[in-house]
């Protein structure tokens, strides 16, 4: 089988994949094999090292010789990688994939027949399936509730084939295919927010800019899921998620309804963790939340920014 595009400078290819690898390990490895399985292989893939104090990132990319390898010398967080990867990228689309996510032979092929069949439609999802839970669904394109608290659509929900073709609130970060020149145009991630909830700013913003997300039930992965981050339950996660999802209320909630929502937001995260399970966050969500109001004013120069657009 021929492998995907390494770094030929002669002619640009469809798909710029970008992975940002950080403290990856095997799971980096199990990813790019996938890659290396696709059957569209019009593409190009690039890996980011995001300065992982974890050596074994960089050598298992090169183990690929289609792969791209960029070593940073300081963590830019996902959004600043990123961002970063974007502008290496050569591709028309931009495809994000997270190092803990596999790719089914035929993932790339259903995005790119999607984007022929919609012309309109320039941002697309996957449907992620647990990897550690086999029947089990990790998402179906992200959803954001009344009380401005995102979530993966049917999230360990059982898969029973629910999956259809059609619009949802934002793509997931963990596999994403956008048109690079809007991605860029409307400033990329939001590198403030480092990591966490960077793929819902993105999707409020997009649907701000009257540009819809659309799930593609053909393109699939299987997905670990903070493999890099110590888990959905670490205190980076907890606190990265909580500041972060108050951030994406005040920078992209419209004006009408930014009054309702907050409220209901803080209404909601006080009613999540008076659970039994959650209350050892309890410090640390207080700290999130702290953070999340100190950091609001500069959040508000983006907000004019972002609103003034729509």
């Amino acid at each position: 089988m021929a492998q995907p595009r390494g770094d030929d400078k002669a002619e640009a290819p469809a798909l710029s994949v970008c992975v940002i690898a950080y403290n990856s390990g095997p799971t980096l490895r199990t990813c790019l094999e996938h890659l290396a399985a696709q059957s569209f292989r019009d593409f190009e893939t690039l890996v980011i090292d995001n300065a992982s104090p974890d050596p074994g990132d960089a050598a298992i990319a090169a183990e690929f010789p289609f792969v791209r390898l960029i070593r940073n010398a300081e963590n830019l967080g996902f959004t600043g990688a990123g961002n970063q990867g974007a502008k290496e990228a050569r591709g028309r689309w931009y495809v994000l994939l997270n190092p803990d996510a596999y790719a089914q032979p035929d993932w790339l092929e259903a995005l790119v027949e999607s984007a022929a069949r919609h012309p309109q439609v320039r941002s697309f999802t996957s449907v992620q399936l647990a990897d550690d839970r086999p029947g089990y669904l990790d998402g179906l394109g992200d959803v954001m509730s009344i009380f401005g608290i995102p979530y993966r659509g049917g999230y360990l929900s059982p898969d029973q084939g629910q999956a259809r073709e059609g619009e949802v609130f934002s793509p997931c970060g963990a596999a994403m295919m956008i048109d690079r020149a809007l991605f860029q145009g409307l400033g990329g991630f939001d590198e403030d927010f480092f990591c966490y909830g960077e793929d819902v700013d993105l999707g409020y913003r997009l649907q701000l800019a009257d540009e819809p997300t659309l799930l593609v039930p053909g393109a699939v992965i299987r997905h670990v899921g903070s493999a890099s981050t110590g888990g959905r339950k670490s205190e980076f996660a907890v606190f990265h998620g909580t500041r972060n999802r108050f951030w994406v209320l005040f920078k992209d909630t419209p004006a009408l309804l930014l009054p309702l929502v907050v409220p209901l937001h803080l209404l909601a995260l006080t009613a999540i963790y008076l659970r039994r399970e959650n209350r050892p966050h309890a410090a640390l969500i207080w700290k999130a939340v702290k953070a999340a109001f100190a950091g609001a004013p500069m959040i508000f120069r983006s907000r004019r920014a972002v609103q003034a657009a729509r």
